[in-house]
């Protein structure tokens, strides 16, 4: 990645993340939160204005799902974009096994250098494509993040998932509605008979993250 002025400063962490995430941890995000604040932004990937509140907004609301995922789990990221949730999530759990999926190249090549220099390529893969479009995943646990609409949403995951595969999607306080309108398709994968709400970093963050969450039965 090219030299920057650090213009683009990351704030510090919020306390409560250290207490529930570990000072390690917190230090791994730190540094992925240092690149989005500065290549993330030359690029495009994410903007200025998100610098100040890149740990709320994007870092630990990332890293709350990690709650939700079993050990030693493989996990597709839908449509990752600049590595969020799934570099937030292989930097908070070591476990993980994780593959990024996102079409665009310039995306791609942002999270192939960030993966180099967060030291997770032993963890971490990336497929550049269409979620529609790429070889199945065969994970146990898909996730995305303001991608699209539930609709659309599982009909792009769940076919990454493995038979007894589970998406979890963030989403916000409409989730009851689009778990609704994507009745259908959740139908068409089985995944329609146990879909939940989960709520994840109850006790650390400000506004906790709600998860849809659906198991793919065939």
């Amino acid at each position: 990645m090219s030299d920057l002025p650090e213009s683009n400063e990351l704030p510090p962490p919020p306390p409560a993340a250290i207490a529930a995430l570990g000072a390690d941890t917190v230090e791994r995000l730190a540094a992925y939160g240092r690149l989005l604040a500065t290549e993330g932004v030359v690029r495009g990937l994410i903007g200025p204005r998100e610098v100040p509140r890149l740990w709320d907004r994007h870092l630990l609301n990332c890293a709350a799902p990690a709650e939700a995922i079993p050990p030693g789990a493989r996990v597709a990221d839908i449509g990752s974009g600049a590595g969020l949730p799934g570099l937030v999530l292989a930097l908070v759990r070591d476990d993980l096994k994780i593959i990024l999926v996102e079409p665009l190249q310039r995306r791609c090549d942002f999270l192939i250098e960030a993966i180099d220099q967060l030291g997770l390529a032993k963890r971490v893969t990336v497929r550049r494509g269409k979620a529609d479009i790429v070889e199945p995943c065969q994970a146990d646990i898909v996730t995305s993040r303001a991608v699209s609409a539930l609709e659309q949403l599982a009909a792009w995951s769940l076919p990454h998932a493995k038979i007894g595969g589970r998406l979890l999607a963030l989403k916000g306080q409409r989730a009851p509605e689009e778990i609704a309108a994507a009745g259908p398709v959740l139908a068409k994968w089985g995944a329609d008979t146990d879909v939940e709400i989960v709520t994840c970093g109850q006790t650390w963050l400000e506004q906790p993250v709600l998860l849809v969450r659906a198991t793919r039965r065939r």
